[in-house]
């Protein structure tokens, strides 16, 4: 009896997320310029590292932002969904470029563990405290935001910060007393840190491109659902993705009783099919095929799924 498609989403969401990815990304590149100039003033491998570690992040939010603009562009014939996976595009190369720089940063530090060399401790002080200002400041930009894209952009910033806390208590027990090897252990230790969130949030990023169902939704629980309508015998064919992360997309075929002939009753099933679906489990996009059970009698609907 045909189908149907539903489309409820809105795309206010990527406008303002668009700007504060631009803002994030203004604020970084400023204080990556600063960095490497602290860090040779300095002689501190933590906070070369680290700018290096903020220069990729400049490089991946620059890419971030433009994927997000592009993200909001409506959809075309050669691309009927839209353009909202250019956004967690973006994410994975800026997953990518945080990985080749953590992978960096050990390489450069484990020499200076072998042969340690002393640091400015006083101007790392002062740079971390500039560093926790201007990376909270991004952070506190970004932390509402909705998308992947935003989620990731936020999380490395908030490594930063996590970095350059770890740096200003490094720096103030460096004043105090000689231990120049706390620098490129601390930057080997973040450098790991980082490396363990790029493969998380990695994981989720392919987990979406290869259209696994949303984790927070469960396909035999909707199923469930379906089948407490009176009208509806077998719920067949069910396919669950998400474009994003966000925007998530349902199909099934639906077996109902025979008396369901009339063109206004399938109206009316669907209609409530797709309230129930968007208001209970956050599905934007819904295509329903609809067929009278005395065609489907002999189905299992265990062996179609």
């Amino acid at each position: 009896m045909g189908h149907h498609h539903s489309h409820s989403h809105s795309h206010s969401h990527h406008s303002s997320s668009s700007e504060n990815i631009g803002v994030a990304f203004l604020l970084n590149t400023f204080f990556t310029i600063i960095e490497f100039i602290g860090g040779f003033y300095t002689n501190s491998m933590a906070i070369m590292s680290d700018a290096v570690h903020d220069l990729g992040d400049s490089v991946s939010l620059g890419m971030a932002w433009y994927f997000q603009k592009i993200a909001k562009k409506k959809a075309t014939k050669t691309y009927s969904y839209g353009f909202q996976r250019f956004s967690l595009l973006g994410a994975l190369i800026n997953s990518t470029v945080l990985f080749i720089g953590s992978i960096l940063v050990i390489v450069k530090s484990i020499p200076r563990i072998i042969t340690p060399e002393a640091s400015d401790a006083k101007g790392m002080m002062w740079f971390a405290f500039l560093g926790i200002i201007i990376n909270g400041a991004a952070v506190l930009k970004l932390r509402k935001g909705t998308s992947i894209n935003e989620r990731v952009v936020a999380l490395h910033l908030f490594e930063d910060v996590l970095g350059w806390v770890a740096i200003l208590v490094a720096s103030i027990i460096m004043q105090f007393y000689e231990i120049p090897i706390l620098d490129p252990i601390l930057s080997i230790l973040i450098a790991f840190y980082v490396l363990y969130n790029v493969f998380k949030n990695g994981k989720e990023s392919f987990r979406i491109l290869l259209q696994g169902a949303p984790l927070e939704i469960s396909v035999d629980e909707i199923k469930v659902k379906l089948l407490e309508n009176k009208h509806i015998k077998e719920v067949l064919d069910c396919h669950l993705w998400t474009m994003d992360g966000e925007y998530n997309v349902f199909s099934a075929q639906l077996i109902v009783e025979n008396s369901v002939t009339l063109w206004e009753d399938v109206a009316v099933l669907k209609a409530d099919i797709r309230t129930l679906l968007h208001d209970e489990f956050q599905i934007e996009h819904v295509t329903l095929e609809v067929d009278i059970s005395e065609f489907y009698e002999n189905i299992d609907c265990n062996s179609t799924l």
